[in-house]
C-alpha cells in the first residue's frame, strides 16, 4: 500500500513538472505579429494595427477622398480580414523589407494598392 501512494505521488509530481515544462514552452514561443504598429505611405494613406486585434486607417479612395475607418482585424497566413462599420475587407497582404503590400477596397468596392512602409 505505502508502494502505490509513492508511486501515485512519483507521477503526480512528474505530472506536474511537464505541464510546467510545456506550459514555459509556449510562452517562450510566442512571437508578436509583424504588422503591429504604424504604416504609412507619402500619399497619405495610413494603417495602425494594435496588438488587442483592432486597427485604425486613413486611406485616399478612388475619388481622391480622404476617409477613415476603425474596427478589428484577424491575420491567416496571409489573408487578413478587416472588420470595419460598413462591411468587411479581405485581403492578401505581404512584407517585403520594411514595406506592407495589400489591396484595402474602398466604400465603392474599387481596389486600392497599397505599399505602406512600417513608421
Amino acid at each position: 500500500m505505502k508502494n502505490v501512494i509513492k508511486n501515485l505521488k512519483s507521477f503526480a509530481m512528474l505530472g506536474t513538472l511537464l505541464a510546467v515544462f510545456c506550459s514555459a514552452l509556449f510562452v517562450s514561443c510566442y512571437q508578436p505579429s509583424p504588422l503591429y504598429g504604424a504604416w504609412s505611405d507619402n500619399a497619405g494613406n495610413k494603417i495602425s494595427f494594435a496588438d488587442d486585434g483592432s486597427f485604425s486607417a486613413t486611406i485616399i479612395d478612388t475619388n481622391h477622398d480622404k476617409k477613415t475607418y476603425s474596427g478589428s482585424f484577424t491575420v491567416i497566413e496571409n489573408i487578413i480580414s478587416f472588420s470595419k462599420d460598413d462591411g468587411s475587407i479581405n485581403s492578401e497582404w505581404d512584407i517585403r523589407g520594411g514595406m506592407l503590400i495589400l489591396t484595402w477596397f474602398d466604400s465603392y468596392g474599387d481596389p486600392i494598392e497599397l505599399k505602406l512602409y512600417h513608421n
